[in-house]
């Protein structure tokens, strides 16, 4: 089986026992510049077993995997689906201030849950947590969750999330929505920083996306950082290529 219907595949077995899945990812996390941004699918059992999953869903893959202009056709196709019904799509950012105050994780948690509750809200979820084996008889009579839906989310489990959900490692290159909220995530981002290379001209936001390549890092010892720099990023990544003493300099 082709590597990329394996996605379809897996998400068909993620499904079993309930009637949707929502894959969530982020992208911007390791940037040293913009925000950081999570995208959310919803996809059910019939668009899983429907025409553009069993035709076309072989295009999607791990949003870093594919150019630009794949992912932006994907976007317009993802688009349609949600205008019928057929998926529901969201995404949620957090600010470099926000990264600054809640770290990058927890900037990375608060961008994922914007983006899944412009799907569901976190108290949809409060009876989730299905009975297990010790459970009483009653308790497992009288279960009946609020949503029929399982959350994947990409990389390891969030403490103290809001959303039940279950960890997928890799997700992005293992499951279909999840790919698909890692490409909705990456052209929204990709949008808002062409948008910030318009703001701040010469820092190259529209070619590496805030990323640290060697001309980032070049025109920022250059250039001096801007609001939307991560202080925390720049002091680590340049402690060892600038004078400590000139450390305020990022500041």
């Amino acid at each position: 089986m082709p590597k990329r219907r394996q996605l379809r595949a897996f998400d068909l077995k993620q499904i079993e026992g309930v009637d949707s899945l929502i894959g969530v990812d982020e992208v911007g996390r390791g940037a040293l510049a913009g925000p950081v941004v999570a995208g959310a699918v919803l996809v059910t059992r019939d668009f899983l077993s429907g025409r553009w999953a069993l035709t076309k869903a072989g295009r999607v893959n791990d949003s870093k995997l594919l150019s630009a202009a794949e992912r932006e056709e994907l976007w317009g196709e993802f688009e349609v689906l949600a205008a019928q019904g057929q998926i529901h799509a969201h995404y949620g950012s957090a600010s470099v201030d926000e990264i600054e105050r809640f770290n990058i994780l927890g900037a990375t948690k608060l961008a994922m849950r914007r983006s899944l509750e412009g799907i569901y809200p976190p108290e949809a979820f409060e009876t989730q947590v299905e009975p297990d084996l010790f459970s009483s008889s009653e308790d497992r009579a009288t279960f009946r969750p609020t949503v029929s839906c399982r959350v994947l989310i990409d990389g390891l489990p969030l403490r103290k999330f809001p959303y039940p959900h279950r960890s997928v490692v890799k997700g992005d290159a293992r499951s279909l929505c999840i790919a698909m909220a890692s490409i909705l995530a990456k052209v929204v981002r990709d949008r808002l920083m062409r948008e910030l290379d318009a703001e701040f001209p010469g820092y190259g936001f529209g070619q590496h996306k805030g990323y640290g390549t060697d001309d980032h890092r070049n025109t920022v010892l250059r250039l001096g950082r801007t609001v939307q720099h991560r202080d925390m990023f720049l002091r680590r990544l340049f402690a060892e290529r600038v004078d400590p003493a000139q450390m305020d300099f990022f500041g």
